[in-house]
């Protein structure tokens, strides 16, 4: 309720116009006592196996704010960092950590971020529904396969007795983060891989290519196959121990390895001053556990969604305190445990 403390009237009214006016792009202050109606755009880009997590998260939370518009892309990891490190996007989704020669940019942009890990994955080896005969694969097979200059051409290359046929490879594109941590992880080497495969950023063209060849095998995140576990077949991987297929247990466990991983978002810090942002985020993390778990993948434990949250609001009063003293300072990027991001 308004107090009568004698303000004039074309005070008054210019004060009133001035809240409307910051309604209008999202940055009414925070006020326990009202509900403002959320307006806003951000674009969000970046991951194909981080966008189904955070696609399901915008379209909840535009339910709620129906005048919020969060477009998400699946420009791929890499594609994202690109658009992110130049300050054309707020949020950028990422299936491994950003590199160094990404960090660099953003450093000569001065974009400031906060590295926010928000589920686990396990890349999934698969294969056509009708391959009986390739039920695991060691870690070894799987580099002979798939490292530059391979020598495997057919199945029976692979194990004399499978079948005498061409083998065809489906896989995420060069500026996937999939495809940089798969040839990690298998083949030694971030980005060192055979040329000669179907590539695409986008997981579910990789899932019709493999479910539409005999002799096919390709491989993307947990979520693509949880979605289409009718059309595909899990292939085991034995890193030593024996073979384990990826699974809720087995991912979170980290005894799906060596292609187990936390997947993230990135946000840059700035982005924070922002209402609309810091609601969508606050949502994310309040939600993440269900909604991760309905696409497919594997959520963090609770405690690391709070301390995802409690980081957010640390760095907004950071901001708030900088834009009222000396002006912001530049600090390092910071991972949610709050060590330096990779």
């Amino acid at each position: 309720m308004w107090r009568r403390i004698g303000i004039p009237v074309a005070i008054f009214a210019a004060f009133i116009a001035g809240l409307i006016a910051l309604a209008q792009v999202g940055e009414i202050p925070d006020n326990p006592d009202e509900d403002p109606v959320l307006t806003g755009q951000f674009e969000i880009d970046g991951s194909s196996t981080v966008g189904p997590i955070t696609l399901a998260v915008a379209e909840e939370f535009s339910k709620l704010h129906p005048n919020v518009r969060i477009p998400v892309g699946v420009s791929g990891t890499g594609g994202g960092f690109k658009r992110f490190v130049r300050g054309e996007t707020l949020i950028s989704n990422a299936s491994r950590p950003i590199k160094e020669i990404e960090a660099a940019a953003a450093r000569e942009n001065g974009i400031e971020y906060l590295e926010i890990a928000v589920a686990f994955d396990g890349l999934s080896v698969v294969v056509h529904p009708r391959n009986a005969f390739a039920q695991c694969l060691t870690t070894d097979e799987l580099r002979r396969i798939w490292e530059p200059e391979s020598a495997v051409k057919k199945w029976s290359d692979i194990r004399s007795e499978w079948p005498d046929k061409k083998i065809r490879l489906y896989g995420p594109g060069t500026d996937s983060g999939t495809f940089d941590y798969f040839t990690q992880a298998i083949v030694g080497e971030s980005g060192a891989s055979r040329p000669d495969y179907a590539a695409s950023e986008d997981d579910n063209v990789l899932v019709q290519g493999i479910a539409g060849d005999k002799f096919s095998l390709g491989y993307f995140g947990y979520a693509y196959y949880a979605e289409n576990k009718a059309l595909l077949n899990l292939v085991g991987v034995d890193s030593g121990p024996g073979c384990v297929t990826p699974s809720d247990v087995s991912i979170n466990d980290g005894s799906y390895a060596p292609l187990s991983r936390e997947i993230f978002i990135y946000v840059n810090r700035e982005a924070l001053e922002r209402v609309e942002i810091r609601e969508f985020l606050d949502f994310y993390m309040t939600h993440a556990a269900e909604l991760v778990e309905e696409v497919g993948y594997v959520p963090l434990p609770p405690a690391q969604y709070e301390r995802n949250r409690a980081l957010f609001e640390e760095e907004r009063r950071g901001l708030d305190g900088a834009r009222n003293n000396a002006g912001p300072s530049l600090r390092p990027a910071v991972s949610p445990g709050g060590g330096p991001a990779a």
